[in-house]
């Protein structure tokens, strides 16, 4: 084992865990002000149900001995037979225990991704049977599927460098069955639903663009030069994303908004996340500009189809995750990553094909089992909260709580 990457893992494991609350501070403060602790709690939460069910099940599917390239099987539930020694097949230079939590803190984000699709409108209980759900058939296989030893997407050569299909496409795909099935929240249209704290959005913005260097940088499994190559597209990636919404957002309004700034980091380093130890500087530049355009488009189109997405993950983690995926096929070099692959422009446009076929597969498998997943929980426990504690606000009618006197 080599302690400097033990350390890094580490270090980086801490900083993906701070999305979350970064996470939470984000979307509450893009709520109305009598929702904000509901939606702070249900990222929140996930730290808790979501660790929970990967040390008894998650772990063991996701990376456990291969069934099929389909899951792994149980022979690691609840960690048995996971130790300090490194994995041979994941990780060669850190302790397995060091990884199985890094990517405990994947897990962890990516249902609560999903919430800012249907948030000021859903049950709690029903939110934490929903995640917890999904994460066994939907994160669980596809992690495995991706990044899982013998998993059959892997085997075939999709590339997925830190989670643009695991993470962000998955739940891009899951916001949008959510908006299929839950509807509109009670108003939409006709009342505003301006961000009660944009400040707080802001400090949530911060929070996830550090984490994020954890999250991509970390993905590398070791302190090495592909690590530094992720650290410094991530950046270059997150600052180009900002860069363009807000000139989008000038020739369209006349005027930048913070919530826009905020909202074209996040889109730059979602698309960024699945190419970001393949590509050099310039291509994350290209890549994050892209993402501030592309994004932006997808967002306003919602107003266009009529459809509430409350807090745009569909345009921004669903899009962002699937244009970055297919921008690896496009940008991917072996010059950069020699442990990677070439792709588009260094003459292999296969890959770009073979990224495609990754995308539309796991687009295509999150979006019918989620929503089986939520038509079900609909027809039996409910999904929605009634129109009065909707008006009267997730924190009172949810959690006996206000956040402001």
């Amino acid at each position: 084992m080599v302690k400097a990457d033990t350390a890094f893992i580490l270090a980086a494991a801490g900083l993906v865990l701070l999305m979350t609350p970064g996470l939470a501070l984000f979307y509450g403060g893009m709520v109305r002000g009598k929702n904000v602790l509901g939606t702070i709690m249900q990222s929140f939460f996930m730290i808790s149900l979501i660790s929970m069910e990967w040390v008894y099940l998650g772990y063991s599917m996701s990376f456990g001995p291969d069934v099929g390239g389909l899951i792994g099987d149980l022979s690691w539930m609840g960690l048995r037979g996971v130790t300090s020694a490194p994995s041979p097949d994941y990780a060669t230079t850190i302790p397995q225990t060091v990884f199985m939590i890094y990517q405990c803190m994947f897990a962890v984000i990516t249902p609560a991704l999903i919430t800012g699709a249907f948030a000021e409108r859903v049950k709690f209980s029903t939110f934490v049977v929903f995640s917890l759900l999904w994460a066994i058939l939907v994160y669980n296989p596809v992690c495995h599927w991706v990044w899982g030893k013998g998993g059959w997407l892997g085997a075939l050569g999709v590339m997925d460098f830190a989670g643009g299909l695991v993470v962000h496409v998955t739940c891009g795909a899951a916001a949008l069955a959510a908006v299929l099935v839950i509807g509109p929240r009670k108003g939409y249209g006709r009342t505003s639903f301006m961000p009660h704290n944009l400040p707080m959005t802001l400090m949530g913005t911060g929070l996830l663009w550090f984490g994020w260097f954890g999250f991509n940088g970390g993905s590398a499994l070791a302190a090495d030069e592909i690590a530094a190559t992720a650290f410094v597209a991530t950046h270059l990636a997150g600052m180009a994303g900002m860069f363009m919404w807000v000139v989008m957002e000038y020739l369209k309004l006349g005027k930048p908004t913070t919530l826009g700034a905020a909202s074209g980091a996040i889109s730059g380093l979602a698309t960024i996340t699945p190419a970001a130890g393949f590509v050099g500087p310039n291509a994350a530049i290209f890549i994050g500009l892209l993402a501030g355009v592309v994004c932006f488009l997808a967002v306003n189109l919602k107003t266009r189809l009529g459809f509430d997405d409350s807090l745009d993950v569909v345009g921004i983690h669903g899009v962002g995750g699937l244009v970055g995926t297919l921008c690896l096929g496009v940008f991917a070099s072996t010059k950069v990553n020699p442990g990677g692959v070439d792709g588009l422009l260094a003459g292999n446009a296969a890959q770009l094909g073979i990224q495609a076929f990754g995308v539309v597969v796991v687009l295509a498998y999150t979006l019918v089992v989620s929503w089986l997943l939520l038509k079900g929980l609909d027809m039996t426990i409910g999904l929605r909260i009634s129109g009065e504690a909707e008006v009267e606000g997730l924190d009172s009618a949810e959690h006996s709580e206000t956040a402001y006197n």
